[in-house]
């Protein structure tokens, strides 16, 4: 097997694999060997293959033996034939699924996130980056390979980006993900953007990861979502041609370990950061985000006077830093994450609800807690909350304005809201949600350094 690469006029490489004679070392196929290029049948002291047919009689056979074994020659010689043929149908077949992989000459530059003026201040104090996995071009390149590789499934038909999608802010749309085999996951799929700045650094709706770095491998191998098995993968891209350079190229050796997928997926996915908005255009031109922006309409900015007051958004959405007032320019107006997991008040304390990190960590001040999405680019990752149980941006606004239930770990902040609602008037809430829209980036949904480097037909998951 070699490896091939082609580059094109606008210097993409197509990287492949050729075939060198040995039909069990082709791999790069959705993780699957082809058929062996030679079938044998074994009939006692008779032996037949595609290739060759020899007969080893009985000294003391009799012409009646010697016909029999000549008729069975000759219908196993067809049977061989058959099969040959069928192989090279196979082989067709698996050369046009085979998987081809199109990337820059010159690695595209992950290391230098695109961050606005006013972001660039409180950047450092939420990057959850760890000391010993820094972003680098080739790490993160082998991890968008990854990423948009379906080999990392058990049946090769379902990628990390079947649930996350870049079109959709990398999410699916979906109310629950479907995983490898068609079965509904239990939860909804959240966005992946600016995981980087999420303090805490645990993931999951839950938090049941500590880090990025093990939340990347846990999909592989549940039994819903991948179902794949990190022993038995790594193996399979050891073999793959199309690897070894990649992790050579990242880590310095061609070594497939798990440990280094973890390494370069946590960088590709703490890579996608979305800070080219209305939002931060508008933001880096005014002292405080108290101020209007230049650039918003005079309905954007009175749903930011909202966000920021009246609906009491950025109490919970702009994360709190100590001694620094609500209405301090000093305040970050950048990330718009929930400090810490929350009770926001869409069950009560029954029975068969979801318990969010309270089913993690098994304690019942935990119970119903869920971890929240930065709201960047939210009009485009719903359905929305956990279970995926309201279709519109307007529902969710609508939950806050007169549905929010008493629980006993509710979030102190909404006690209000349980008992007498948010009531914000109809035009109130049309222009929130005008200035929900301010912070979508869309120049993310199509950048090519996230986009998916496979040429091939589009996965069924995917396609739904």
């Amino acid at each position: 097997m070699g490896f091939r690469r082609q580059t094109d006029a606008n210097g993409l490489q197509s990287v492949g694999s050729e075939r060198d004679g040995n039909a069990s070392q082709i791999t790069s196929e959705l993780g699957h060997r082809p058929p062996r290029g030679k079938v044998a049948t074994t009939f006692g002291k008779f032996q037949a293959s595609n290739h060759v047919a020899t007969l080893q009689p009985d000294v003391r056979q009799n012409q009646r033996v010697r016909c029999k074994l000549r008729q069975a020659v000759h219908g196993l010689a067809m049977v061989a034939l058959a099969v040959g043929a069928g192989n090279a149908v196979a082989e067709e077949s698996t050369a046009e699924q085979r998987q081809q992989v199109r990337l820059p000459e010159t690695p595209y530059d992950y290391t230098q996130a695109s961050l606005p003026k006013y972001v660039r201040k409180h950047a450092a104090m939420y990057d959850n980056t760890p000391a010993d996995n820094p972003i680098t071009n080739h790490g993160a390149t082998l991890g968008r390979v990854l990423f948009y590789d379906r080999q990392l499934s058990r049946n090769g038909t379902t990628s990390c980006a079947s649930c996350h999608q870049q079109k959709l802010a990398f999410t699916d749309g979906k109310k629950v993900s479907v995983g490898f085999d068609r079965k509904a996951v239990t939860r909804n799929s959240m966005s992946l953007l600016n995981l980087r700045y999420y303090r805490r650094g645990k993931m999951f709706w839950d938090e049941r990861a500590a880090s990025l770095e093990a939340q990347v491998l846990m999909p592989i191998e549940n039994k819903v979502e991948m179902g794949h098995r990190l022993p038995e993968l790594t193996r399979q891209l050891q073999a793959d041609p199309l690897y070894p350079p990649l992790f050579a190229a990242a880590f310095g050796s061609p070594q497939v370990t798990s440990e280094r997928m973890a390494r370069s997926l946590a960088q590709f996915i703490r890579a996608l950061v979305a800070f080219r908005s209305k939002y931060d255009v508008g933001r880096d031109q005014v002292a405080t985000v108290h101020d209007a922006f230049p650039n918003f309409s005079k309905q954007e900015n009175y749903g930011k006077e909202l966000f920021l007051g009246r609906a009491r958004c950025a109490e919970c959405h702009l994360e709190p830093q100590p001694g620094v007032p609500l209405d301090s320019a000093a305040r970050q107006s950048a990330f718009f994450f929930i400090a810490k997991p929350t009770v926001n008040g869409v069950d009560s304390d029954v029975p068969k609800v979801d318990l969010g990190v309270g089913a993690a960590t098994q304690r019942r001040e935990d119970q119903g807690r869920f971890k929240v999405s930065s709201l960047r680019n939210i009009l485009l990752t719903g359905p929305y909350m956990h279970d995926g149980r309201f279709i519109t941006i307007e529902q969710v606004v609508e939950h806050y304005n007169w549905s929010v239930r008493p629980h006993p770990n509710l979030d102190p902040r909404l006690a209000d809201f349980a008992a007498n609602g948010l009531a914000l008037p109809e035009t109130e809430k049309v222009a929130l949600i005008e200035f929900l829209g301010t912070l979508t980036d869309r120049q993310i949904l199509s950048d090519p350094r996230f986009s998916d480097p496979f040429v091939r037909r589009p996965s069924p998951v995917e396609s739904e």
